[in-house]
């Protein structure tokens, strides 16, 4: 008997198509669970659904949707509806940062060029930036949520950062989404307590990933910038995380075994949270 109790159920997973969603994806199909890759990219979602498909032999589709319009969401959710009946799992793992909404100084001093500061930000890159990680939360989570909190049994995952509790230097934007993120997932999980719709957030520690690869390697010496080297100085195991090292915190939280568990945002993150630097 498998214990997480997860075989047959359907997850969509946003930004499923992306190196991290996709591997919660199949650590999902891989314990029985038929997934629904979600993503800007109809090619890559459907050539990633395909993937998990012939690996673990358990249907899986792939559908073209934008986070931030209603209207294709609930267009996919019919899809979704039709092909596999109600979502009981939804990861929202679509995010990302962007340089449009990143400061290229850490603190001011008084001699930088004014561009190279927060007077710098543009406030459509701010926006995209706080729109796809915060909005791209929120409204997933109503399209889906909707049915769940009817068939009154579901569990909505979402994808926040450890720069939600202590905001990193240069990314005003996405730490101040992925803050509303858990604020957010602790608020939408007290609104939904008596509906038996679980709502919890993971907080990956630092990943190198396409979003954040330009700050932290150096593209012509492939060594570690000052500030990749300050991340790995402030991580007592010394290394980055991979996408695989959150799959097990997600099965948790998909499945019965946490099912007394709601309003929480579990850190992944080598010990940077509780490390003082000393």
């Amino acid at each position: 008997m498998n214990e997480l109790n997860l075989e047959n159920k359907v997850a969509v997973i946003t930004g499923g198509a992306g190196v991290i969603c996709s591997e919660m994806a199949r650590s999902l199909a891989a314990n029985g669970v038929k997934t629904v890759i979600l993503d800007h990219k109809k090619d890559k979602a459907v050539s990633t659904a395909l993937e998990i498909e012939k690996e673990y032999g358990i249907p899986s589709i792939g559908i073209s949707a934008d986070v931030l319009d209603r209207e294709s969401l609930e267009a996919a959710n019919r899809e979704v509806n039709s092909k596999f009946g109600i979502v009981d799992i939804l990861v929202n793992g679509a995010g990302g940062n962007s340089p449009d909404a990143t400061t290229r100084v850490e603190k001011i001093e008084g001699e930088e060029n004014p561009e190279d500061t927060f007077f710098g930000l543009r406030l459509e890159g701010f926006d995209k930036v706080f729109d796809l990680n915060f909005k791209g939360t929120l409204i997933p989570s109503m399209v889906f949520g909707e049915d769940m909190v009817k068939k009154r049994s579901g569990v909505i995952i979402n994808i926040s950062s450890m720069n939600s509790y202590r905001p990193l230097t240069k990314i005003a934007a996405y730490s101040a989404a992925k803050a509303a993120v858990n604020n957010f997932t602790q608020w939408l999980a007290v609104h939904f307590s008596k509906t038996g719709v679980r709502v919890n957030a993971i907080a990956p520690g630092f990943l190198l990933t396409d979003q954040n690869r330009f700050l932290l390697i150096d593209e012509k010496t492939g060594e570690s910038t000052p500030r990749g080297m300050k991340i790995i100085n402030s991580t007592p195991m010394e290394r980055y995380g991979t996408p695989d090292e959150l799959t097990g915190t997600l099965l948790y939280l998909a499945s019965d075994l946490s099912k007394f568990v709601t309003g929480v945002v579990i850190p992944v993150d080598g010990g940077f949270s509780a490390y003082s630097g000393v």
